[in-house]
Parts: structure tokens; C-alpha cells; sequence
């Protein structure tokens, strides 16, 4: 079973996180089964950008994003080329090394 290791977040994982995930399911959704409360503003429907992360690792062994989240992250704070919406990131077979942002563009946040 591949694994997801998040790296520590100073408010949403310190300490960081290593969760062993099943195969075609989001990285949003296995970060926040496993109490990782990553922003997801609107709902996993790609229309914001609050769950940007940082694929450090294995971002290759990802489908390609599309278009509509790639016009989202044009948005995200801290854009880099490993920059993936959560909500869209699904896991495949291989591990992932993930960097939460310390930012979001969002104003607000909201508890789910």
C-alpha cells in the first residue's frame, strides 16, 4: 500500500504524518480521514485553491492535472512546479512526500 509522508505543518501536523493510503484516493481525502484538516473551501470541486500542497516526492507518478486546476493554481500562494490541488492529486502506486503551504489565499478559515 503506498504511503503518503506530509511533512510537519506548524498548525495542521507538527510533528508530520506518514498514512499508508489506498491506491485512487485523493491526497485532501486521506489527509483529512487521518485528521489532517487541510482548507477545502469549496468542497473538492476544484473551484478554489485552499488545498494547494507540494508534491517534493513522486509528483511524476501522478496523473497529469488539467486545465481547470491548473487555472486554479495559477491563483494558490507560493506556486511551484510541484504544486497540485489536494482535492484533484490522486494516489497512484508509488509514495508521495507532501509540503503543506503555510499560507492560503483564503480570508477566512473555516472548520469542516
Amino acid at each position: 500500500m503506498p504511503q503518503i509522508i506530509f511533512l510537519p505543518h506548524s498548525e495542521l501536523c507538527p510533528d508530520g504524518a506518514v498514512l499508508d493510503v489506498e491506491e485512487g484516493t485523493t491526497v485532501l481525502d486521506a489527509a483529512l480521514k487521518n485528521g489532517i484538516d487541510i482548507e477545502h473551501a469549496c468542497e473538492k470541486s476544484c473551484a478554489c485553491t485552499t488545498c494547494h500542497v507540494i508534491v517534493r516526492e513522486g509528483f511524476d507518478s501522478l496523473d497529469e492535472s488539467d486545465e481547470l486546476e491548473d487555472d486554479m493554481l495559477d491563483k494558490a500562494w507560493g506556486l511551484e512546479p510541484e504544486s497540485r490541488l489536494g482535492c484533484q492529486a490522486v494516489m497512484k502506486d508509488e509514495n508521495l512526500v507532501v509540503e503543506i503551504p503555510k499560507y492560503t489565499v483564503n480570508q477566512v478559515s473555516e472548520a469542516h
